[in-house]
């Protein structure tokens, strides 16, 4: 039996194996504790199986990057071959995190000072490889970009979404999902608003329907309070939308203030009242003052 071992250096992947074993091994760090998982490959052939053109772009850019701001010919073509590997390798909805740990390894070895360049790689949407595996689902890639440290969680494609945003509209179905789903909302800002409409990620989780997804962003700090450009809060979004699980778990914190109002002047019970969804109204009035509940002016 081969006799293995880890060498592990700081945030990166890769952790290299013994010249004479018949296994590559990738740790992945998970509350506190390292899991370790067997690829079964050949080292000498873990190299081969990382694409020689994306390395041979790394190698020519590595001392040019002040030269990517305004990229001659040359320099375009290396771009491209490098951004159409990387999202080819660790974005589609296929992608295995294996294959994505032997590129970062790959480029962290050979390439160190290009690894963050690497990880937080933006297309012509804006997006990076953490946008297209969050919108995915495919939340082993997901943990694998966070865990080196290097990804920026915060950065909003041009839609002005961030990985957070997109998280609360996807599924997160297994407790492992779930846990990697709320490693990333620990890293980012949660409360960050969408640079064309202000909504949070829990108004998005909430106007969706996302119902476990909306607890688990308030139990990571997301504000009920807030409001978009139009004066929404995620219960405004929950009494449009007929969202009444979700209207309970907001009206169950303390602090939601249903008496605020949107740029129309509508509060949350009027949304409710309006769009005819009375579970939602009687939950309202439950909680409202009574003052509130009986005034003739607050619109419908």
């Amino acid at each position: 039996m081969h006799r293995l071992f880890i060498v592990s250096f700081c945030k990166q992947f890769f952790l290299g194996c013994r010249k004479d074993t018949m296994s590559c091994l990738f740790i992945y760090k998970f509350d506190k504790l390292f899991i370790y998982k067997k690829l079964q490959l050949n080292l000498c052939h873990c190299s081969e199986l990382v694409d020689k053109n994306f390395m041979a772009a790394c190698h020519f850019l590595k001392d040019r990057m002040a030269e990517v701001a305004s990229p001659n010919k040359d320099m375009r073509q290396v771009l491209m071959v490098l951004y159409q590997e990387w999202f080819r390798v660790s974005s589609q909805k296929d992608s295995q995190a294996e294959t994505v740990t032997l590129y970062l390894r790959e480029v962290g070895y050979h390439t160190p000072t290009l690894l963050r360049y690497i990880v937080n790689l933006a297309d012509g949407n804006g997006n990076m490889a953490l946008h297209y595996s969050v919108s995915h689902s495919n939340f082993s890639v997901v943990k694998l970009l966070l865990d080196t440290g290097l990804c920026e969680v915060d950065h909003q494609n041009k839609a002005g979404y961030t990985a957070i945003m997109l998280a609360a509209l996807t599924a997160a179905e297994s407790p492992e999902d779930m846990a990697v789903a709320r490693q990333l909302l620990r890293m980012g800002k949660i409360n960050a608003r969408a640079s064309q409409s202000g909504q949070t990620a829990l108004m998005l989780a909430v106007s969706h329907g996302r119902t476990m997804t909306a607890q688990v962003l308030l139990d990571c700090g997301a504000d009920v309070n807030i409001q978009d450009q139009d004066g929404s809060t995620a219960l405004m979004c929950a009494c449009e939308h007929g969202h009444t699980e979700i209207a309970k778990i907001l009206l169950d914190r303390p602090e939601c203030d249903i008496s605020l109002t949107d740029k129309d002047g509508h509060t949350a019970l009027s949304v409710a009242m309006k769009a005819s969804h009375s579970d939602i109204v009687e939950l309202l009035k439950a909680r409202a003052d009574p003052a509130t509940v009986t005034d003739p002016t607050a619109p419908l």
